[in-house]
């Protein structure tokens, strides 16, 4: 299902275990996103065709309204445009509070995919973190 053209209230989303991924998932990696997909209602997203902002305007009110059990975020890795889509999930279960557990994953190619932490995430939205991280890396292995 697209996610913007969803009901937010649709019964499919009540409590249920939700799959957010890129558009581009199922010409990509299909098998990968099959195996995602399993016990999960999916719901997509392309986030170079639509601001980030509708999509958060949206996973917000799903949150609030369908109380989902659990959030997963599949993308491919490298894309400026899937990065977002993590940004938008951890962003709106701060601004909601909710309860629903968010994990992230990346597809690398269609046999490797990397889970990527809240923290990581949230690293990646603060470049000047991301430097002071690689300053401190640098800095260890010269000191070796």
């Amino acid at each position: 299902m697209e996610l913007l053209s969803t009901n937010v209230r649709s019964r499919k989303l009540r409590g249920a275990s939700l799959l957010l991924y890129g558009s581009c998932l199922p010409e990509e990696a299909p098998r990968t996103l099959a195996r995602f997909a399993e016990n999960r209602v999916g719901l997509h997203i392309c986030l170079e065709k639509e601001h980030m902002d509708v999509a958060g305007f949206k996973l917000s009110t799903i949150l609030a309204t369908a109380k989902p059990r659990d959030v997963t975020v599949l993308t491919m890795e490298g894309s400026p445009h899937c990065a977002q889509l993590h940004f938008v999930a951890e962003q709106v279960k701060h601004l909601t509070k909710s309860k629903a557990e968010v994990k992230h994953y990346v597809v690398l190619d269609e046999n490797r995919v990397e889970e990527i932490s809240a923290e990581a995430v949230r690293c990646a939205r603060h470049l000047s973190e991301v430097q002071k991280l690689l300053r401190e890396k640098c800095a260890r292995s010269l000191a070796r």
